[in-house]
C-alpha cells in the first residue's frame, strides 16, 4: 500500500472558479476535504483539473505547460495553467475546442461532445508533463468520464501501469452525445462492450463500463440505478456491475453555511439559541410583504424550476391548501412554464403566496434561516443539498422517499416524509408537519435533532479515501 495516494479529480465546474449546479458545489469541497484527510499514515496528494472556460474567474494562473495531443493526421494544442484552491494545485486546460463555447455547457451537443473529448485526453496527458503519476482518475458526470475511458485504453495499448477509474454518478440520465466519431479522430478505439447498443457511444456510458468503481451520490440512488424505473435504460448493465457501485452521500460546506456566523443573516443563533431565529421569520416576512401571524407556519419552495424537482405537485398541493392557515415563499428560476404557473399561484392568493422568480444566493440563506418548512417533492433526488443547507438552519423539510432525501431526512425526527410523487401525499406530509408546528416544543425538537446531523464533507471524504485505498491495493 503506498504512502501517499495521488488522484486526479476531473470536473466540469468548481467553485469559487465556475459554478452552474450542484457539481460547481462538489468539485469545489470534495477534493480539499480529501486533501485534509489522512488515514493509518496515508496522505491524499488530490489535483483538481478544469476546462479553462473563458468564463472561468481565477487570478494569478501560472502558465505552466503547452504540448500536444493527436488528432486526425495533425495534432491539437494544448495549454495549461496553474493555479491554487488552500494550497492545493487546481489545473486549468485550454485549447481552440474549449474557447470556442464561452459558456460551461453548450445548447448545441456537439460543441460540448468536441470540448469535452478534447478536455478529458488532455488531462489525461498532463501528469506526464508536471513528472506526476495519478493512482487514481476520478471523473464527474458525462463530460470527464470519458477520461476514465481513456486511461484504461491507453493501458491496452501501451502497457502502463494499472490506474483505477472511479466515476461519480451525480445525474444518471445525462450520458453525453454520440462522440464515436471525435474519439475515432484522437486516435482512442471503441471497445467491445457488455454496454446496450445505443450507449457504447456515449461518454457516460463507456467510463461507468471501463471504470473499477462507480459511486452513485446516495446509497439510496445506488440502489434506484438499478431499477428500470431510475436507471434509465441502463439498469441490467449497471445489474451485472453491481458489486462495483456504491452509494457516498455528497456533504454541504458546514463553515460557509453556518447560522452562527451567516453574514447573510439579520439575526445570528445556533441550537441553544432557538429562539434567536424568530426575528429571521419576521425579517422576512417584512421583507416579502406579508402580514405578520406567528401561528402561520411559512412554506418555502428554494429550487430549480424543473419537473424532475416536482415543483408542479408542490403548486397544485398549495392551491389545494387554501383553508389551511400558512404563508409560502417560492424562489427559483427555470422551465418558463413553471414559472408561468407560479406566478398563476401568486395571482390566486397574492396575501399566502409570494414569488421571487430568479437566483439569489443571499435570499436563499435569509428562506433557510427564517422558513418554518423547505418543500422537496422531487420525482427523483440522487443526493440534494437543499435539504440538508434546510435542517442546518432549523428549517424542517418535507421530503419525497427518493435518492439522498430518503437518506438524510428521518420522517418525524428530522423532517416529514412522503412516498408518492402526487400532490396528495405531498399534501399530506405538509398538514402532518403543520400539526406539529403547532406544538412547539415537539417543533424544537424536531429542529434541534436536524441541526446536530453531521453532513460535513469530512465525513462524505472518509468514505472516498476507503474506497482509493481498496482500489489501489
Amino acid at each position: 500500500m503506498p504512502k501517499t495516494i495521488n488522484v486526479l479529480f476531473l470536473a466540469a465546474e468548481a467553485d469559487p472558479f465556475v459554478k452552474v449546479g450542484g457539481l460547481g458545489d462538489v468539485a469545489g469541497s470534495l477534493p480539499r476535504a480529501l486533501r485534509a484527510l489522512s488515514n493509518e499514515g496515508i496522505k491524499l496528494d488530490v489535483r483538481l483539473v478544469l476546462p479553462y472556460h473563458p468564463v472561468v474567474k481565477a487570478d494569478n494562473l501560472k502558465p505552466l505547460s503547452m504540448f500536444s495531443i493527436p488528432r486526425g493526421d495533425s495534432e491539437v494544442e494544448v495549454e495549461a495553467f496553474e493555479g491554487a484552491l488552500n494550497g492545493m494545485p487546481v489545473y486549468f486546460i485550454s485549447g481552440d475546442a474549449i474557447r470556442a463555447n464561452g459558456s460551461v455547457y453548450s445548447v448545441d451537443p456537439k460543441l460540448d461532445a468536441e470540448k469535452y473529448t478534447f478536455f478529458s485526453l488532455a488531462a489525461l496527458e498532463l501528469p506526464r508533463q508536471i513528472n506526476w503519476s495519478p493512482d487514481v482518475v476520478h471523473a464527474n458526470d458525462w463530460h470527464t468520464a470519458l477520461s476514465v475511458y481513456g486511461s484504461l485504453t491507453k493501458r491496452w495499448e501501451a502497457g502502463t501501469r494499472h490506474v483505477a477509474g472511479v466515476v461519480t454518478l451525480h445525474n444518471l440520465p445525462f450520458m453525453g452525445p454520440d462522440i464515436s466519431a471525435i474519439l475515432e479522430s484522437y486516435g482512442i478505439k471503441i471497445a467491445q462492450t457488455d454496454l446496450p447498443e445505443w450507449a457504447r457511444l456515449m461518454p457516460l456510458p463507456l467510463g461507468l463500463w471501463a471504470s473499477d468503481a462507480i459511486v452513485a451520490v446516495s446509497p439510496t440512488y445506488a440502489n434506484e440505478v438499478l431499477t428500470p424505473e431510475d436507471g434509465s435504460g441502463l439498469d441490467e448493465f449497471l445489474q451485472l456491475r453491481r458489486e462495483t457501485i456504491s452509494g457516498i452521500l455528497n456533504g454541504i460546506d458546514v463553515v460557509s453555511f453556518n447560522p452562527a456566523d451567516d453574514s447573510a443573516l439579520g439575526m445570528n443563533f445556533d441550537s441553544d439559541s432557538l429562539e434567536k431565529r424568530a426575528v429571521n421569520k419576521t425579517l422576512l416576512q417584512e421583507r416579502l410583504g406579508f402580514q405578520p401571524d406567528p401561528d402561520a407556519p411559512l412554506l418555502a419552495v428554494v429550487s430549480r424550476m424543473d419537473i424532475q424537482k416536482g415543483i408542479d405537485l408542490a403548486f397544485t398541493a398549495l392551491k389545494s391548501m387554501k383553508k389551511v392557515n400558512f404563508q409560502a415563499i417560492i424562489l427559483g428560476t427555470g422551465d418558463p412554464k413553471l414559472e408561468e404557473a407560479a406566478q398563476s399561484l401568486h395571482n390566486l392568493f397574492p396575501e399566502k403566496i409570494k414569488i421571487e422568480l430568479r437566483y439569489d444566493a443571499s435570499l436563499a440563506r435569509q428562506i433557510y434561516a427564517g422558513s418554518d418548512m423547505l418543500l422537496m417533492p422531487s420525482r427523483y433526488e440522487p443526493c440534494g443539498l437543499s435539504q440538508m443547507i434546510a435542517m442546518r438552519y432549523g428549517c424542517v423539510p418535507v421530503v419525497r422517499a427518493t435518492g439522498g432525501l430518503n437518506d438524510t431526512v428521518k420522517h418525524g425526527e428530522t423532517g416529514f416524509v412522503f412516498d408518492k410523487a402526487h400532490h396528495m401525499s405531498l399534501m399530506g406530509a405538509v398538514k402532518a408537519g403543520i400539526k406539529v408546528y403547532s406544538d412547539r416544543e415537539r417543533w424544537k425538537k424536531i429542529q434541534r435533532a436536524g441541526m446536530a446531523q453531521d453532513f460535513s464533507w469530512e465525513n462524505s471524504a472518509r468514505k472516498y479515501l476507503a474506497l482509493y485505498q481498496s482500489l489501489v491495493k
